[in-house]
């Protein structure tokens, strides 16, 4: 694999205070860091909007898909966790915007070793400490496996990660965090776990306390690009083992207590520690399915549609009911109403439901929630013509559920029964699909009822999908020629719009 050119710069080196001083320094005093978030890939402006509403500062978006930075104050770092559009959270260390990598994989590798000796620690570590005390203590996961998953991107992506051990606090003081997905074209990466080749190390001093216990630790590596001579594996190895050497620290990869983040993006490098222990996109659902879509990038949705007070809000195809769910808790002055015509999804939804209503009632607060659940057919829906506001969907991608070619048949129909139930002139719709093709054939033979105001590129399990924000038009359902029962034989027949596939192309380029 080819290596990028020697820069003439090299990287920042930055004095680091000793490892006793950083485990003991105070947490007391005020001090402003960068954090970085890792974001559903397609919504970074959405995340963006929402960290300038709710924490008063302008988020940077950056280069590599589904990852934003902001600044924040350590005394403000709770309002972090007020977030709804991010599933990880990690406090940077330190961040290289033009990383001058050498032509030389030995080379590289020795840099990234000796780096880990240079980098400001200090206030990272204190941002980690006090952000414990956010979180109820948990105990440890047993595995840590990472998944592997097909890349669907040009560019190499791969992941690794190395374990390391840290002296000073107890074990029992700490929690986990779990592996951040990526957002961008590395949220398709391999990911493997590799440990440090490296010897446990034992204090100089045997007076050493002998009830002290030890902090364990991770590194993991999230590498994109193809300019890079080594892999994450090799990154990971190296730059773990300089954490090692330097701290004195000790790999474990399952049982750790604090991961170190070493993100790596073309020339991009960013450093960092882990806030979550777990993405926080599962918040709100017990009972999964075989395509609960990420509590994040429902929120997404729902802000695409900007709900507001005494809205009706419909989700005709709910599944586990993950999209209405999240608007009831996070836009609780609208009312949401979740139908599938399946009984498991609806039972599904339901126990999501009670499950959420229990969870509240157990913190004291008010147990009822602005949503409620029925089981349909959604091309004959139960519902008055134009009394809905805004509807949200994800409708089926013909892989996990349902087909292609059923697509054909089921999406004209479901639209135009969304149409009819749609407040003429002002209602809205936010649908995801990855069959993008056949939506927009569906879509260009509804008569003129929805008019398609903008699209975001998503990327959903590796899929390249689309959310779609329509507007009701104010032309009257029945008075229009649509054509919804054209089969898919005919379609293809007439030959496929340009216009379309150039929209499509651009979009699955742009998730690449």
């Amino acid at each position: 694999m080819s290596s990028q050119e020697e820069g003439d710069a090299e990287p920042r080196s930055c004095t680091s205070a000793s490892s006793s001083s950083e485990n003991d320094a105070p947490i007391g005093d005020v001090i402003t860091v960068t954090i970085g978030a890792t974001v559903p890939t397609g919504f970074e402006q959405t995340a963006a909007e929402e960290v300038k509403e709710k924490i008063g500062v302008d988020a940077i978006i950056s280069k590599d898909r589904g990852r934003i930075y902001f600044p924040i104050a350590s005394d403000k770092l709770f309002q972090v966790h007020l977030l709804k559009s991010v599933d990880n959270l990690f406090v940077v260390v330190e961040e290289y915007h033009d990383y001058p990598f050498k032509e030389s994989k030995e080379e590289t590798l020795l840099e990234l070793q000796e780096l880990a000796s240079n980098l400001p620690w200090t206030n990272a570590l204190q941002i980690w400490k006090l952000n414990r005390t956010f979180k109820k203590k948990k105990g440890f996961r047993k595995g840590g496996n990472g998944t592997k998953v097909k890349p669907t991107s040009s560019e190499a992506t791969d992941v690794a990660s190395v374990a390391s051990l840290l002296v000073g606090c107890s074990v029992a003081d700490v929690e986990q965090q779990e592996l951040p997905p990526a957002g961008s074209a590395a949220e398709s990466q391999t990911k493997a776990e590799v440990t440090a080749n490296t010897e446990d190390s034992t204090p100089d001093s045997e007076e050493a306390e002998p009830k002290t216990k030890v902090t364990k630790f991770r590194v993991t590596c999230n590498r994109a690009g193809v300019i890079h001579s080594f892999t994450s594996n090799d990154a990971a190895r190296d730059f773990g083992g300089g954490v090692q050497e330097f701290f004195q620290w000790k790999a474990d990869m399952t049982k750790f207590d604090i991961e170190v983040l070493l993100n790596i993006h073309n020339v991009e490098v960013v450093i960092g520690i882990a806030l979550t222990e777990e993405s926080l996109h599962r918040r709100n659902i017990s009972h999964f399915g075989p395509t609960t879509l990420r509590s994040t990038l429902c929120y997404g949705m729902l802000r695409l549609c900007s709900p507001q007070a005494s809205d009706i809000i419909l989700d005709p195809m709910c599944g586990t009911g993950a999209i209405p769910l999240e608007g009831a808790i996070e836009f609780n002055k609208s009312f949401y109403i979740a139908g599938d015509n399946n009984d498991m999804a609806v039972t599904r939804t339901v126990n999501n439901i009670c499950h959420i209503q229990k969870r509240r009632a157990a913190k004291g607060s008010a147990p009822g929630m602005p949503i409620d659940t029925v089981q349909w057919d959604l091309c004959n829906l139960p519902m008055r013509t134009g009394s809905v506001d805004i509807i949200i969907t994800d409708m089926p991608f013909g892989k996990r559920m349902g087909s292609r070619k059923k697509n054909w048949d089921l999406y004209p129909s479901c639209l135009r029964e969304m149409a009819r139930v749609s407040t003429p002139g002002t209602g809205k719709a936010a649908l995801l699909t990855q069959d993008k093709k056949c939506f927009t054939k569906a879509i260009s033979r509804m008569g003129g009822l929805w008019r398609r105001l903008h699209t975001v590129w998503v990327n959903v399990g590796g899929l390249h999908a689309a959310v779609y924000l329509l507007k009701r038009t104010t032309g009257v359902f029945g008075q229009t020629p649509e054509d919804v029962y054209e089969s898919r034989g005919t379609v293809k027949a007439e030959g496929e719009e340009k216009g379309d596939e150039k929209v499509e192309e651009k979009g699955d380029k742009e998730l690449s």
